[in-house]
């Protein structure tokens, strides 16, 4: 293991058991011995959201269980799933919940960013729900969201909503600019619409429904000052939480969001730098490691 992760790993799980941080790492390297009463699986379903029925599905982890959840959550517009790294958190033990939001990726209904946040609730309630977590061999007291890039502002703001959930990682999370755009004065409204708009279009839209660049860049200004990352951290300064940057430029929300939570006394906030492109394009197992360490440091088991 790379000395860096080491460093990292001590640093998130002081208290880990010697045998646990074997258990996580192995993860990333070998396939679980096959439990034929209880297999690892996939399970392809839809989920409801507010009328909606979103395109999801859950690897199963092998095992009775009942296994601890991810909810994880992609990005704008969502080319990069992780799916890897779902995969080596299911060999970990985790049951990991997918989905695609209302208006994303063929999902129905309207993409919107605040309704990414009612979607990442809906995901959280429906494996709470008993027939649910017996279905999955799942711990419905157990949620961890993880997060990349608008992911991480919808595992951020949810979990802001939500006190039951357990923890947050977040992976270059995008802040949309609301750091920026809560101050705007009224005369510089405009300007910052068309700006914020051609970023967003500049993404790629293609994949998203019911929305427009101008849309989605109106409602970012309006809720700037309530979905801010700083605005979070008194909602989730008691709970555990693992901040990964990289060098995609994304890093100073998420900075600032950490020193917030320290400031406020957060001893449970972990962050790690990774020199890279936002997908982690040369470093996946690196953030395999990093993120398996996080969660094994999370009163998860």
């Amino acid at each position: 293991m790379p000395i860096r992760n080491c460093v990292a790993i001590l640093a998130l799980s002081v208290c880990l058991p010697i045998s646990s941080a074997v258990a996580q790492t192995t993860a990333i390297a070998a396939d679980p011995a096959t439990d034929k009463a209880a297999p690892a699986a996939m399970q392809s379903f839809q989920l409801p959201s507010h009328g909606a029925l979103l395109n999801a599905f859950v690897y199963v982890a092998a095992g009775s269980g009942p296994h601890p959840v991810v909810v994880l959550l992609h990005g704008f517009p969502g080319n990069e799933r992780n799916l890897d790294l779902a995969q080596a958190m299911r060999r970990a033990g985790y049951d990991v919940l997918f989905f695609d939001y209302r208006g994303s990726w063929g999902s129905p209904g309207s993409f919107s960013f605040g309704n990414g946040i009612e979607d990442t609730l809906a995901a959280a309630a429906y494996m709470r729900e008993p027939v649910n977590a017996a279905r999955f061999r799942a711990d419905a007291k157990k949620i961890v969201l993880v997060g990349h890039s608008m992911g991480g502002f919808m595992a951020l703001n949810a979990a802001a909503l939500d006190p039951a959930i357990v923890g947050v990682v977040t992976i270059s999370a995008a802040d949309l600019g609301t750091g920026r755009l809560k101050n705007v004065p009224a005369q510089y409204r405009d300007v910052a619409l068309k700006s914020a708009a051609a970023n967003l279009a500049a993404q790629g839209m293609a994949p998203l429904a019911g929305c427009t660049p101008e849309s989605l860049a109106a409602e970012t200004l309006a809720n700037a000052a309530k979905w801010n990352f700083v605005a979070q951290a008194p909602k989730l300064v008691t709970r555990p939480l693992l901040v990964i940057t990289s060098d995609d430029g994304l890093a100073p929300p998420s900075d600032e969001f950490v020193s917030a939570l320290k400031q406020a006394g957060d001893t449970q906030v972990s962050s790690i730098h990774i020199a890279d492109d936002h997908s982690y394009s040369a470093h996946r197992i690196t953030l395999e490691e990093d993120v398996l360490a996080g969660l094994a440091a999370m009163p998860l088991h």
